[in-house]
């Protein structure tokens, strides 16, 4: 269970920096923007409610109409993305549910084929980390960061919490961890430090408008609709990232994206994207490692 805590007015993660007065960021090879897609491999309880399409079955248990529907994710959508993603050379950062490795192990090891990065997105998405006591959260973090390594040979690098979630203590528990970026804080265009109380963390920028869980379950965009939202948002990064680099991030949850009346639509985002000079397709942890040596020189 988790305990209260007083929230303080204001967070002391990191300060205020207008986007204007900073120094030109200068991508690798005169990029203007750096393009990362984020899938996210989830994993659900049937015992409880979750995303939903349809409201009327969600006070049901188990709502079945619901859980298959999020099931298709992992059977079918995440399939078709990778076919899609790996036409037009795209390297997904998956956000991934540590139970995911246990439950569709077929999905990390294709991932793997893929060269995909995987990232740490708690343990379930039916577990969102201030449900925790700080005890419980600290060894959650743990738990998550040692099954990720052991089922894809890799230490997760980056995090994104369960519905953007955190606690007060939730980036300490994760510099702790080893984790060196985190995408919870959809504030920016450019990466910036955290502070943290050992160790080192990062922000990325991820994305809550270019997500399509926000495009089709909240605004009712169609796949069409999404993708011209994808092409726009580049377009105007990239006339911006002449003058300073720019991060763009794609959110994607596979039994949305997935269906074939979505992912052609998408297909075509990524192939408007791929056509043009100066874009860098790349991966939250090479992000990380670009911002750490070249800006903060460490």
């Amino acid at each position: 269970m988790s305990q209260a805590l007083a929230v303080p007015q204001e967070h002391d993660r990191f300060p205020y920096s207008p986007i204007v007065d900073r120094p030109p960021l200068h991508l690798p090879n005169g990029a203007r923007v750096a393009v990362w897609v984020i899938p996210n491999v989830e994993h659900f309880y049937f015992d409880r409610p979750s995303s939903s399409l349809i409201s009327s079955t969600t006070n049901l248990a188990p709502d079945v109409l619901n859980y298959a529907w999020r099931d298709y994710g992992v059977r079918v959508g995440i399939w078709r993305l990778m076919e899609v993603m790996q036409k037009y050379g795209v390297k997904g950062t998956v956000a991934l549910n540590s139970d995911a490795t246990q439950h569709y192990p077929r999905i990390i090891e294709a991932g793997t084929q893929l060269g995909w990065e995987w990232m740490g997105h708690g343990k379930t998405n039916s577990i969102l980390l201030p449900q925790h006591s700080p005890e419980e959260e600290r060894k959650h973090i743990f738990s998550v960061v040692e099954t990720i390594t052991k089922s894809t040979g890799k230490a997760p690098r980056g995090w994104l919490g369960p519905a953007l979630s955190e606690s007060l203590h939730t980036l300490d528990y994760l510099a702790e961890a080893g984790i060196q970026y985190v995408a919870d804080w959809v504030n920016d265009e450019q990466p910036y430090p955290m502070r943290v109380k050992t160790g080192q963390m990062l922000s990325v920028p991820y994305a809550l408008e270019l997500n399509d869980f926000g495009a089709f379950l909240v605004h009712g965009q169609s796949g069409e609709g999404f993708a011209r939202t994808i092409i726009d948002q580049f377009d105007t990064l990239y006339e911006d990232g002449a003058k300073t680099g720019r991060v763009m991030a794609i959110a994607l949850h596979p039994f949305l994206i997935g269906h074939p009346h979505r992912s052609k639509h998408f297909a075509q985002a990524l192939a408007h994207i791929t056509s043009r000079k100066d874009v860098w397709m790349t991966t939250g942890g090479e992000i990380a490692d670009w911002y750490n040596k070249t800006v903060l020189n460490r």
